[in-house]
């Protein structure tokens, strides 16, 4: 074993708060983390870390539990998280030890977990760093008191588990010194390990090995992922990478203006927003995982390891209010590339580089997070027409232009060409912003969604000095006002769901947010009313919709917990309208269920404490900025 230099030293972070949950039968904080086979980790109890290429999520533990290489949507190396540590993971825990604390060097996606063991302390650093041209994932540990021995076991496994990687121990000269490392290859992918080498014969394809260290002493072990057929890498300089990872997070995170008693939710939020931007193409994923139920046990297991264009265009809007309107800008030429071609073909959805074949499969061979099947990769609702998404792609490029983000021919050209498919379709039923796997309709908060699309054509003409067919655009624009307060308005004065149908979701809870009517107008109020009494459960949580025989048109079974974006958007409504208190209570409950680590997934189940579907997801991250904005911006109004 080679003992390192110490690492720069990183500044004491954060606090451990909210709930204890119980994890694979043990509480985490102050007691062992062994996991029992046959128990799933919590999905909100898991780290993230990233480096804007891919995520990898850590359970509490020190299990490494989910990693695809070397993209977000790639196949993966890891997949313990959707199956049993067979299927691939790497753990490096303190023998015997406890959880004493689990969160990020502040401003940082480096994560640090801090252990105590029988005779002594240590700490897990974490990390992913930004390179160019390499995947690597760091795991520094430092005895910080007594003596610690350190348990270290890699199950490495190719091809979402279905490929067993030929393992084998060589030598890479570097500078003129020769450094034994672990590699395996499998196909079209390597896996190389520096760092003290597990025992030479391996036990059921798990390498393992134990390291003692006493106090000041150090170790660090790096994983790196790259094609096959490349040569292998050198070693990097942890203590230089570390320091320099922090000091990248920090920059970015230290342009962010945030007060109030959400500061710290609303940067870790906009932060995880930034770690799921892919760094080369600008491509937003909208959750670094797949399969993560929303319904544990059923069928509602989708992959979102994808670029929505709405989920993309909200990320947007949440960046530039803050003032990052960097990434935005290269949202913005992700999908001018992704579009372009075939702007009259628009999709909902696309690969971060802007594929368009995202083929829906399942993987029989993975038992599915708890027992939750199938799991699948790609995405079949790829090919829905969903009328509101050039809406949001256009208010998201009008936020862009009121930055001052420059306009030029092409870029406003895709966007005439945007308002020209939306004009062609607007007869035409979509599936909605649920992405219903039933039968189409004329969904209201789509309308209203079309409605804004040519509303910005005509502004961005009017204010803008931009040209296009202005008088079309205006006659579709109010003939669309006509058709939704015709038949999107139901006999109580509230919104409703569909043309078709007198029930209610909380996509309606988006429409002030076009500019079509205000939060306080009457029929907002009544929408608000109605959401109260059949879709608010009795924790203050929204559901989408309802999911008895009545209401549901998803075509699925099963039933779901409260998608957290939606709550935030009850918040915002609440904050615009004057119920503050309301608004910061239901607040409060929703940064509560984050807790300790302030990571969201997409559904929170408040009845059991747990979150459900895909995590962190880009979608509820950003209601929780807007929700806080919300209530900041009525606070300061209101002295």
């Amino acid at each position: 074993m080679v003992h390192r230099p110490p690492v720069p030293q990183v500044d004491a972070v954060g606090r451990w708060g909210g709930r204890r949950a119980r994890v694979a039968g043990c509480q985490t904080l102050g007691m062992t983390a062994a996991q029992d086979p046959g128990e799933d980790v919590p999905i909100g109890d898991y780290a993230v870390v990233g480096d804007m290429r891919t995520a990898a999520l850590v359970s509490p533990e020190g299990s490494v539990d989910w990693l695809c290489l070397p993209r977000f949507d790639s196949p993966s190396v890891f997949a313990s998280l959707l199956g049993t540590e067979q299927d691939g993971r790497w753990l490096v825990r303190v023998t015997g030890g406890e959880v004493e604390s689990r969160d990020y060097v502040e401003g940082t996606f480096v994560f640090r977990t801090t252990w105590r063991g029988p005779e002594g302390r240590a700490e897990i650093l974490t990390f992913m760093p930004h390179s160019d041209g390499r995947s690597d994932m760091v795991r520094l540990v430092r005895c910080t008191e007594g003596r610690v021995e350190i348990e270290h076991e890699l199950i490495m496994r190719f091809e979402y588990a279905t490929l067993r990687p030929w393992v084998h121990r060589t030598t890479v000269t570097h500078d003129g010194e020769s450094v034994e490392v672990l590699t395996a290859v499998g196909g079209p992918s390597r896996l190389i390990l520096h760092g003290p080498l597990p025992e030479p014969v391996p036990e059921d394809d798990a390498h393992r090995g134990r390291h003692t260290l006493t106090a000041g002493e150090e170790l660090a072990w790096v994983l790196t992922g790259q094609a096959s057929w490349k040569p292998l890498p050198s070693p990097i300089d942890v203590p230089a990478v570390l320091e320099e990872t922090v000091a990248d997070w920090r920059r970015w995170s230290g342009q962010i203006h945030a007060t109030g008693p959400w500061a710290r939710q609303v940067t870790r939020s906009l932060t995880v927003l930034r770690a799921l931007t892919h760094i080369d193409t600008g491509g937003i994923v909208a959750a670094a995982t797949t399969s993560l139920p929303e319904d544990p046990g059923g069928e509602r297991n989708w992959d979102y390891r994808y670029t929505w264009l709405r989920d993309s265009a909200l990320t947007l809007q949440a960046m530039v209010l803050h003032g990052l309107d960097g990434g935005a800008k290269a949202w913005r030429d992700w999908l001018l590339r992704a579009i372009a071609g075939h702007a009259n073909q628009v999709r909902i959805m696309y690969g971060l580089a802007g594929e368009r074949d995202l083929t829906e499969r399942e993987l029989p061979h993975l038992r599915g997070y708890a027992d939750s099947r199938p799991v699948r990769i790609g995405n079949g609702a790829a090919s829905q027409y969903q009328t509101d998404v050039v809406g949001e792609v256009m208010l998201a490029l009008a936020d862009l232009r009121h930055a001052g983000i420059d306009e030029d021919d092409y870029t406003w050209g895709i966007q005439k060409l945007l308002l020209s498919t939306q004009a062609d379709r607007l007869d035409e039923p979509g599936h909605g912003i649920w992405e219903m796997r039933g039968d189409t309709h004329f969904f209201t908060h789509g309308r209203v969604m079309a409605w804004a699309a040519f509303d910005q054509g005509v502004r961005a003409v009017e204010e803008h000095d931009l040209s296009g067919d202005v008088d079309r655009w205006r006659e579709l624009r109010d003939r669309l006002r006509t058709e939704i307060e015709e038949r999107g308005v139901g006999p109580d004065g509230a919104f409703r769901q569909t043309y078709d149908a007198g029930e209610v979701d909380a996509s309606l809870l988006q429409i002030p947010h076009t500019g079509f009517c205000d939060h306080d107008d009457p029929r907002m109020l009544a929408t608000v009313r109605r959401l109260e009494e059949e879709l608010v459960d009795d924790h203050g949580f929204l559901h989408r919709y309802r999911m008895d025989e009545r209401g549901n048109m998803d075509g699925l079974e099963g039933a779901e917990a409260p998608f957290l974006i939606c709550t935030f958007w009850l918040v915002e409504q609440y904050a615009r309208t004057g119920r503050v208190q309301d608004a910061e209570r239901l607040m409060h409950a929703c940064v509560d269920a984050g807790a300790p680590l302030d990571l969201l997934a997409e559904e929170y189940d408040p009845a059991s404490g747990q979150m459900l579907g895909n995590y962190p997801q880009a979608f509820s991250h950003l209601g929780l900025v807007r929700a806080a904005d919300a209530i900041a911006q009525v606070r300061g109004d209101s002295g």
